[in-house]
């Protein structure tokens, strides 16, 4: 059995990739690797969080799609998720915005949603907006 590749090497293979990234990414082997490992850093690699919180964005706007509330994660993802009604035009009435470190920890499982809104790492408004039910991702 190989031996699983180095933080390192996970943030260097997925940065070079990132350009040609699609919308349908998602969460690939080596993604997931990548996100557990940095929700895992106390201080994790921008190229690495950058492509971890892309992945999982893309990932929940797969699993719940929709556009009735939009996940902003700046500076580095925006999506829009969850069937119902959708906005047109201007701030949709459902937004969730999360720092990328604390988007990585809920969406692979290290860091409860009521945890992470109730010390302000999560700030959602809108009756749509609590994404709980859809996490963790991994």
């Amino acid at each position: 059995m190989a031996a699983a590749p180095s933080y390192d090497e996970l943030v260097a293979a997925l940065a070079a990739q990132e350009p040609r990234a699609t919308p349908a990414s998602g969460v690939d082997g080596l993604r997931a690797q990548l996100a557990l490992a940095v929700a895992a850093a106390e201080e994790p690699d921008r190229d690495a969080l950058r492509v971890a919180c892309r992945a999982l964005a893309r990932e929940l706007a797969a699993r719940v799609p929709g556009r009735t509330v939009e996940l902003r994660v700046p500076p580095y993802a925006a999506v829009q998720c969850v069937a119902g009604p959708r906005h047109t035009r201007g701030t949709p009435p459902n937004v969730v915005e999360v720092d990328p470190l604390a988007w990585v920890r809920l969406a692979v499982g290290s860091l409860a949603w009521a945890d992470a809104a109730g010390d302000g790492r999560v700030r959602a408004s809108g009756e749509r907006s609590d994404l709980s039910a859809h996490l963790p991702l991994l």
